[in-house]
């Protein structure tokens, strides 16, 4: 064992290995962030959650098998070596960590007015429709739980099988494999790279149907897209490793690419128009188009309801103070003037509202 499990000292590989560990979860802050911040995960395709879950858990699995020799090497080499050795193991362990929390952030955050089915009733006496929440859940709603449990009983049977082909089909060394593990290995690595394909492609139809960016970041394709290539070099200089494990990565970073085209002209429409990400009126657009909206004549002129008012209470005050208004040129006033006179002969008049209902 200790002949077979000498380690492999390749200084660029762990140098590009760990710069992609650091990358990668640099790159799904902004989208993890993005949901939680908003509150909402509206824009994600659940069929897009669902193949890149699985996608990812494939390939986790094929580099396990792959690798599996020099995994067992740990139980000799030292930690240093051992962590070298299975760098490219932790790399793909990390991708599925993250964006499979990207699925669960995604149920959190489902928008709640989309849970439900929403039915518009008939009001009498030609009032408006009510809007009436029901307790039916709405298809895309239950469509989403139920792709979450595919993924679920997903990774649950691949890792069963995984392991019992390596327990029941021991390889004689860290580089040679069983017949049995070639093929599984083989599978998961296509499988892998049929579901990456396929993953981008619900995701890409359904923002263009909505023509929306929605809760998708922009920052984290910016930095994933170009990263790809790197990714599959990384993967490809790992000891072990074939096409079928690193395939995946370079289809899904075509079609991430494509996805980020087409996110930044929505934006830049969506902006155009007034619009954020999701949709909604911007703060400066709403205001502005509340500013242009001129006052109607009605609001400017004042009711007779509102005329009566301030008459009563003008008479109100004059009756109280005995104050006589002056209205017209004759009014002079000035800053010595006091604003209430005294009346006249020292007598006060009777005041108050009762004066105004006596008029």
């Amino acid at each position: 064992m200790s002949h077979t499990c000498e380690p492999d000292h390749n200084a660029a590989a762990n140098a590009l290995t760990a710069f992609m560990c650091v990358g990668i979860t640099i790159s799904y802050l902004p989208q993890l962030w993005r949901i939680v911040a908003a509150k909402s995960s509206e824009g994600f395709s659940p069929w897009f959650l669902l193949l890149g879950s699985t996608s990812a858990a494939s390939g986790v699995l094929n580099i396990i098998v792959m690798q599996w020799g020099l995994i067992k090497c740990c139980r000799v080499l030292s930690i240093g070596s051992c962590i070298e050795a299975t760098a490219g193991v932790f790399q793909l362990v990390l991708v599925w960590a993250l964006f499979s929390l990207i699925l669960v952030l995604y149920m959190i955050y489902y928008p709640a007015d989309r849970k439900y089915v929403e039915l518009d009733v008939d009001m009498p006496n030609h009032l408006p429709p009510r809007h009436v929440k029901t307790p039916v859940k709405s298809e895309e709603w239950k469509l989403s739980i139920t792709l979450s449990w595919v993924v679920l009983l997903h990774i649950i049977f691949i890792t069963f099988t995984t392991f019992l082909l390596l327990a029941t089909n021991p390889s004689p060394d860290a580089t040679h494999r069983s017949h049995q593990l070639e093929l599984w290995a083989t599978f998961l690595g296509i499988c892998s790279g049929i579901l990456s394909a396929l993953q981008y492609a619900p995701q890409i139809a359904h923002t263009f149907r909505l023509k929306l960016v929605g809760a998708l970041s922009i920052p984290m394709m910016v930095i994933q897209s170009p990263g790809a290539v790197l990714m599959v070099v990384s993967i490809a200089m790992r000891p072990g490793t074939n096409w079928t494990t690193w395939i995946s990565y370079a289809v899904a970073g075509v079609m991430q690419g494509i996805l980020l085209v087409m996110c930044i002209v929505f934006r830049i429409r969506q902006h155009k128009h007034g619009l954020d990400d999701f949709g909604h009126p911007l703060a400066g657009a709403s205001a502005a188009a509340h500013a242009d909206v001129p006052s109607s004549p009605a609001s400017q002129t004042p009711s007779p309801v509102e005329t009566a008012v301030g008459d009563a209470v003008g008479s109100d005050v004059r009756s109280e103070h005995g104050v006589d208004v002056v209205e017209g040129e004759h009014a002079a006033v000035g800053e010595e003037t006091p604003l209430l006179a005294k009346p006249s002969g020292g007598q006060r008049k009777e005041g108050g509202v009762l004066s105004w209902f006596k008029r």
